[in-house]
């Protein structure tokens, strides 16, 4: 959406500059996008020490234990065999693929 903004063409060409923007359009966004994250990242340290943690907690421990549960997922080495039931005649045929 246009919008027409008075900003101060000095701070506007300096801050073009140090960012290396090529458009005042860019220099604009860049900077309400810095504006927007440093603003989320206070909000984020204003609950520092307000947090309770547990100090025991091991999270490699937690990520090998994630890892082994899901290791039941992993292929097979060798052919994969499926069977697949024709349309026309209803019969059964195996197949295997090559993984």
């Amino acid at each position: 959406m246009p919008t027409n903004l008075a900003i101060d063409d000095r701070l506007l060409e300096e801050a073009r500059k140090v960012g290396q923007h090529r458009t005042k359009r860019e220099t604009v966004t860049a900077a309400l996008e810095e504006y927007i994250k440093r603003r989320k990242q206070r909000k984020i340290l204003s609950l520092f020490g307000k947090i309770d943690y547990a100090r025991g907690y091991d999270y490699k421990r937690e990520r090998k234990a994630k890892r082994d549960e899901m290791s039941w997922w992993t292929l097979p080495s060798g052919p994969l065999p499926f069977d697949v039931r024709t349309k026309a005649s209803g019969e059964m045929r195996n197949y295997s693929l090559q993984n």
